[in-house]
C-alpha cells in the first residue's frame, strides 16, 4: 500500500527544518536547534516553544518518533527523536515536489544552476 503523504504537503517551514534535521541522525531538541541553524548557515533558527509545538505534531502524526538516550552516561531527561519510515518517506516526497518547484522556476526566470 502506497503511502499518502497528500495532507502533509506542503510542509511549512518549522517542519521541514525539523525533519532535515533529523534525517541524518537522531537528535535531542537543542541537538535539533542547532542542526537547523546549521543547515540553514544561520538564516532559519527555531526556538524551543516552536521546536516542541510542532514535535508534538510530528509525534502525534507517525511523522516523528521518540526514542531512549543513546547511552547509560546521557541525560535520562533528554528526549531523543527520530524520523519513522513514515517521515522519511514525507521528507523524500517534499524534497522531490520543491526540486521540481525549482526546475520549474528556472525555466520561467532562466537561472541555470551554479557550478560547483
Amino acid at each position: 500500500m502506497k503511502d499518502d503523504f497528500d495532507q502533509f504537503l506542503p510542509l511549512s517551514p518549522a517542519p521541514l527544518h525539523i525533519l532535515l534535521a533529523l534525517a541524518g541522525e537522531d537528535r535531542h531538541g537543542y541537538g535539533i536547534m542547532r542542526e537547523v541553524a546549521r543547515q540553514s548557515e544561520g538564516r532559519y533558527k527555531v526556538g524551543p516553544g516552536t521546536l516542541y509545538d510542532n514535535l508534538q505534531k510530528l509525534l502525534d502524526q507517525g511523522i516523528v518518533e521518540e526514542r531512549a538516550p543513546r547511552s547509560a552516561g546521557d541525560d535520562p531527561r533528554r528526549r531523543y527523536y527520530r524520523l519513522s519510515r513514515f517521515g522519511r518517506g514525507l521528507l523524500a516526497t517534499e524534497i522531490a515536489r520543491l526540486e521540481g518547484l525549482v526546475r520549474e522556476a528556472r525555466l520561467h526566470i532562466k537561472v541555470r544552476p551554479e557550478k560547483a
